[in-house]
């Protein structure tokens, strides 16, 4: 039997913020060395946007404080990332401010071996099963379960509580609701399965974009609170939630990011030289600063269209990458982290046909060629290739976003033997007397 709707009845009044996925003191990927000011800024991004949750918590004078899982990144390396939480816990305490939050499976019970005794208004709710918490002094209720480990499989909507009477219930749950791109499908439930349930706010973590999927029951997804890499472009927030008379009447972003990532495509067609690419690179870093709201913006650029100068650039990436970051302190409007610059961009026709002419360079296009069909190279390439892949990391053979990685991972060394070819033909082709 369906839950009787008794929404009409409630008349809780409250202000609470809603957050998830804070992954503090997660690895930022796509850094570099070479910027190492900038680097440690964008790794310290996760620290400094939980700081601007609770300045805004304390400021807005919030009753309570909601992290719908993934607080951390993964077992702690040291006792800092636990320290660190607490103080801030510790503020939200000193203002009377009540924090409850779930495990999802980031930082599940089973995958956290270090832990710290948290103040008295953090509340962190069961991994056995699910669990209800009224709010004092408020007609509010809360239910919801951490993850016991990282790999929920099960639908946990079912084990909730049933909503309790005359309150405002909010249920707190960390789930892919079926499956979204980029996020594993973790405790799957249906969007049916929640509004029925007969809660009135469904808050939602795990996945990182923010997305409201129903009003009046309310079920979203605030996304995280800080971008960590070119995958997490654009504004990353926490919702402040407005209750009058037990009703969603106001929902607001609050952006606690310190750092933007975004990236922008750029047509290099009319170029004429390289001169020409890096004045319309810079015109693209200034136009995406403007959009950061004085932000670090951190920024991949690929290159499109059709240009005689592919060869030129495909020959020598690292002047490129060097010469958009010199751009990026040119602009003087806001500080920019160029991550990497893409060539999505082709030669004009004909100027790739080096097969056909009659001298070394035509030879040797034209075994490179033969050679990525041929099974001899292709088993020799994959010998040399496969013991180095296996060594990565997971979470880079899992996130990949270079086309040869992604190749030599997947084992398609036709690929990675084509493209390992374009880039030494087009080195040689750059050296005196073979243009």
């Amino acid at each position: 039997m369906a839950p009787v709707d008794d929404r009409r009845n409630v008349l809780a009044t409250c202000r609470f913020i809603h957050s998830a996925d804070i992954h503090l003191d997660s690895p930022m990927r796509g850094l570099s060395d070479d910027a190492p000011d900038t680097a440690r800024r964008l790794r310290l991004a996760t620290r400094e946007a939980l700081t601007h949750l609770v300045d805004a918590a304390i400021e807005r004078g919030v009753d309570f404080l909601l992290i719908a899982g993934d607080l951390y990144d993964g077992d702690w390396r040291d006792y800092q990332t636990g320290v660190f939480f607490v103080a801030q816990m510790q503020r939200l305490a000193t203002a009377g401010i009540p924090v409850y939050l779930i495990h999802g499976n980031h930082d599940a019970q089973n995958h956290m071996t270090r832990a710290l005794k948290l103040p008295d208004n953090v509340h962190v709710f069961s991994a056995e099963s699910a669990e209800t918490k009224t709010v004092a002094g408020l007609d509010v209720a809360l239910h919801g379960m951490s993850y016991a480990e990282r790999a929920v499989t099960d639908n946990l909507v079912p084990g909730y509580p049933a909503p309790k009477p005359g309150c405002f219930n909010i249920g707190l749950l960390h789930t892919a609701l079926g499956g979204r791109d980029g996020h594993a499908n973790y405790a799957p439930c249906t969007l049916a399965e929640l509004t029925a349930k007969g809660y009135d706010y469904w808050a939602l973590g795990h996945v990182h974009g923010a997305e409201v999927l129903a009003r009046e029951p309310h079920v979203v997804f605030c996304g995280n609170l800080q971008g960590r890499s070119v995958r997490e472009t654009g504004a990353k927030q926490a919702f402040e939630v407005v209750v009058e008379e037990g009703r969603v009447v106001e929902m607001t972003p609050i952006h606690c990011d310190v750092a933007r990532w975004a990236v922008t495509d750029i047509d290099i067609s009319a170029a004429e030289d390289f001169n020409d690419v890096l004045a319309v690179m810079r015109q693209a870093l200034a136009a995406e600063a403007a959009e950061a709201d004085g932000r670090l913006l951190a920024i991949r650029l690929r290159l499109t269209g059709q240009t005689a100068l592919h060869e030129a650039l495909l020959a020598d990436p690292e002047r490129l990458l060097a010469e958009a970051r010199t751009s990026a302190a040119g602009t003087g409007s806001a500080e920019i982290y160029v991550e990497a610059v893409r060539l999505a961009c082709q030669p004009t026709a004909h100027a790739g046909d080096r097969a056909e002419r009659e001298d070394a360079l035509g030879e040797l296009a034209r075994l490179l060629e033969s050679a990525a069909d041929d099974d001899d190279v292709q088993s020799m390439v994959a010998a040399d290739i496969r013991p180095l892949i296996e060594r990565l990391p997971h979470d880079i053979r899992a996130d990949v976003d270079d086309a040869l990685l992604a190749a030599a991972i997947e084992g398609d060394t036709a690929t990675l033997v084509r493209g390992a070819s374009r880039y030494l033909l087009a080195r040689l082709s750059q050296a005196p007397g073979n243009a």
